[in-house]
């Protein structure tokens, strides 16, 4: 049973597991193996090399309905989506298939009710993968791209929580008729039993499931998205700062130079009138470009123009 208390990093990690056996799978998940013996919580994640704050975080989480706050930065976006995809791989490979077994072993396949139950499961784990490969085609790729620092145009993770649904609809009522109108011997009661304990364990692993996803999850994106958001923006004034600086790097001769060539003078005449060659005009204009990164005159006018080499009456309209 669920013991209610928030679970810290020197807690015993075989105590929280005895306390909340449900969360056995969610070990799992987290790609902790058993046999950790009577390690703490932060023992055992540090050796098998799990995030322990966001082990704790999604604990608390399902035991207790206790989030972290709404800008807590601590969660790994990388250790949470590791655990969301292995938690996909169980549900889609082991416990829909599972149970579904269980069922076809139960009822009685020439019954009408049996078969239309048959006919809803389905349904339902048709939902639940159509739910999950979206995640795994579409969210979980975005939020790699995320952690590299990269931001793909036209999505964002308000467009996944906005469609992020509900998927217990058909459980619910699947549940609700084969306790209501499914007759029965002794026999495959009891199977019934067993099979509708794990269709409700099933239920309420989907929804901590879900609620992860929501609760913990997307804020986390929010979190990346602002931070890589916030890069570009450093990076943009970065830009501008180099560029100023780059007008720094121009020599007084330069400069010189610049202004003659806005001016429309050519080689020769630029030579003529400063007094040197026309090779070291050449010379000249060649640092010019390197440094500026511009090759142009109409580009070298509106630099000049910006760093107050000339005013508008020396800017040509020819």
């Amino acid at each position: 049973m669920k013991r209610l208390k928030l679970y810290e990093s020197r807690d015993k990690m075989i105590d929280l597991i005895s306390d909340n056996y449900g969360m056995l799978q969610g070990l799992g998940a987290f790609g902790i193996r058993l046999g950790f013996g009577d390690k703490t919580v932060e023992e055992v994640c540090q050796e098998q090399n799990v995030d322990c704050y966001t082990f704790l975080s999604v604990v608390n989480f399902i035991i207790n309905g206790y989030a972290p706050k709404e800008n807590d930065d601590r969660i790994s976006v990388e250790t949470l989506l590791g655990y969301l995809r292995a938690s996909h791989r169980f549900f889609l490979d082991f416990q829909l298939p599972s149970i579904r077994e269980k069922l076809r072993g139960t009822l009685n396949q020439e019954d009408s009710i049996a078969r239309l139950i048959m006919h809803l499961y389905d349904e339902y784990a048709q939902d639940i993968q159509r739910h999950m490969k979206y995640e795994e085609k579409t969210l979980f790729p975005y939020v790699e791209s995320l952690m590299r620092g990269e931001q793909p145009p036209k999505y964002n993770v308000e467009i996944f929580s906005k469609h992020h649904s509900d998927t217990t609809g058909k459980l619910q009522e699947l549940k609700s008729i084969i306790i209501k109108y499914l007759p029965h011997d002794g026999l495959s009661n009891n199977r019934l039993t067993d099979t509708l304990f794990n269709l409700y364990n099933n239920e309420e692993w989907l929804g901590n499931h879900c609620n992860v996803e929501e609760q913990l999850f997307v804020p986390a994106i929010r979190i990346l998205e602002k931070n890589i958001a916030a890069d570009g923006v450093m990076n943009r004034i970065s830009d501008i700062i180099k560029g100023v600086e780059s007008c720094d790097k121009v020599s007084e001769r330069e400069k010189d130079i610049i202004i003659c060539i806005v001016q429309g003078m050519s080689n020769k005449e630029i030579a003529s009138h400063l007094y040197i060659s026309v090779n070291t005009v050449i010379t000249h204009r060649r640092n010019i470009a390197r440094k500026l990164n511009i090759h142009s005159v109409a580009g070298l006018t509106i630099y000049a123009f910006a760093n107050g080499l000339i005013d508008k009456s020396c800017i040509t309209s020819g």
